[in-house]
C-alpha cells in the first residue's frame, strides 16, 4: 500500500504573524487590570458624552460640561442614597440576619449536606445528630496579628478601590474633553493606512456600548422600581431592599432576574404563606413580561442583542476571571467583541 506524503508549507510572514498574536495575547494577559479599567472608562465615556455635546451647543465649554454631567450624576446617586438610606439601614441588617438564618437553616438540612458533599464543597457530610467541637490552636498574639492584617488588607483594598474610581474618572474626563482621543492614540500605535478602519471600528464599538448602558440604567430604574412599588403595596417585607436588589441583578442578563425573585419568594411564603408566594410570582412574571415586551423593545431597540447561550456563557467567563465585577462587565465586553468579530468577518467576505 502506497503511503502519501503530506508537506506543510507555513511562510516565514505567517510564523511572524502567529508569534505576534500570541505575544500580544500575553501581553493583555499581563496588564488585563489596566485594560478593565480603560474598558470601564470607555463605557462611561459612551454614557456621559451625549450629555457633555448637548452642554457644548449651549455654548458652554466642553470642559465644563464634563464637570457638570459628573456633579449631576454624582448629585443623581447622592439623592438616591440619601432617599434609600434610612430605609437600607432599617432593613438591610434585618433582611442579612433572615438571609443568614435560612442558610443556616438549610445547611442542617440532610439533602443539603449531600448535594454539598456531592460537590465537594464539604469534606463530608456530618451526621445530624453528631457535633462539631472547636479546639483554638492560636495564642491571642496570633489572633491579634491575623486581626490587625485583616484590618490592614480591608484598607489596602479600600484605598485601591478609591485609586481605581478616581483613574476612570480621569481617563473618562480626557476621552471625553479631547476632539476624537482614541484617533490620536490610533496615530501613534497603528499605521496611517489601517487608522481610518480602526477609527471606524472603535466609533461602532463605542456607540453600541452607549446605548447598551444607556438603555440598561433605564431599565434597571424602571425595573427596581416596579418591584419595589409592587412588593410594598403586596406588603412583603424589604420591598425598597428587593427592588434595589431587582435593580442591580438586571444588569446580569437572563438570569438576574430570576435570582432577584428567589428571595422575595421566600420572604413571601415565610410571612403570608402559599398564596401571598403565588401573588409574588406573578408580579414578577407580569414585570417580566412588561420588560420584554414594552420596554425592551422601545428602550433597547438600537443595542447590540446577543444571543442567550452567548450572554450567559460569557457572564460565567467573566466571574471566572474577576468575580462580580467580571461578571457585571460581561456583556459589554461580549458586545464590543461581537461588533469586531462581525466587522472582521464581513471584510473577510468582502475580500
Amino acid at each position: 500500500m502506497q503511503q502519501t506524503e503530506v508537506t506543510w508549507n507555513i511562510s516565514t510572514k505567517t510564523i511572524f504573524k502567529l508569534l505576534a498574536i500570541g505575544l500580544g495575547l500575553y501581553v493583555v494577559y499581563l496588564v488585563w487590570n489596566i485594560l478593565l479599567l480603560l474598558f470601564v472608562a470607555l463605557i462611561l465615556a459612551t454614557l456621559i458624552d451625549p450629555f457633555a455635546h448637548w452642554l457644548e451647543e449651549k455654548k458652554i465649554p466642553r470642559g465644563l460640561a464634563v464637570i457638570i454631567v459628573y456633579i449631576g450624576l454624582f448629585g443623581l446617586i447622592g439623592l438616591a442614597i440619601f432617599l434609600l438610606a434610612p430605609i437600607l439601614a432599617q432593613d438591610l441588617p434585618q433582611f442579612y440576619s433572615n438571609i443568614k438564618s435560612m442558610v443556616q437553616g438549610a445547611e442542617e438540612h440532610e439533602i443539603w449536606r449531600g448535594v454539598m458533599q456531592w460537590f465537594g464543597l464539604s469534606e463530608a457530610a456530618v451526621p445530624a445528630g453528631d457535633t462539631i467541637r472547636v479546639v483554638p490552636s492560636t495564642s491571642p498574639t496570633q489572633v491579634d496579628s491575623a486581626a490587625i492584617w485583616g484590618v490592614f488588607t480591608t484598607i489596602s483594598g479600600l484605598m485601591a478601590g478609591v485609586f481605581s474610581l478616581l483613574l476612570v474618572l480621569v481617563i473618562t474626563f480626557y476621552l471625553v474633553v479631547q476632539e476624537d482621543p482614541l484617533k490620536k492614540i490610533l496615530n501613534s500605535v497603528v499605521p496611517d493606512q489601517y487608522v481610518p478602519y480602526f477609527s471606524r471600528l472603535i466609533k461602532e464599538v463605542r456607540d453600541k456600548l452607549g446605548f447598551w448602558l444607556r438603555g440598561q440604567l433605564v431599565l434597571s430604574v424602571a425595573v427596581g422600581c416596579l418591584v419595589g412599588v409592587g412588593l410594598g403595596i403586596l406588603d412583603i417585607k424589604y420591598a425598597a431592599v428587593l427592588g434595589l436588589l431587582a435593580a442591580l441583578l438586571e444588569f446580569v442578563p437572563y438570569v438576574g432576574p430570576i435570582l432577584a425573585a428567589i428571595p422575595a419568594g421566600v420572604f413571601a411564603f415565610s410571612q403570608g404563606g402559599a398564596w401571598k408566594l403565588i401573588a409574588v410570582i406573578l408580579l414578577y412574571i407580569i414585570i417580566q413580561q412588561l420588560e420584554n415586551h414594552i420596554l425592551v423593545p422601545k428602550i433597547m431597540q438600537r443595542a447590540v442583542g446577543l444571543n442567550p447561550i452567548v450572554s450567559i456563557v460569557a457572564i460565567l467567563i467573566g466571574y471566572k476571571l474577576a468575580g462580580v465585577v467580571g461578571a457585571l462587565l460581561a456583556i459589554p465586553v461580549a458586545t464590543a467583541l461581537s461588533v469586531i468579530i462581525k466587522d472582521v468577518l464581513a471584510k473577510q467576505t468582502i475580500e
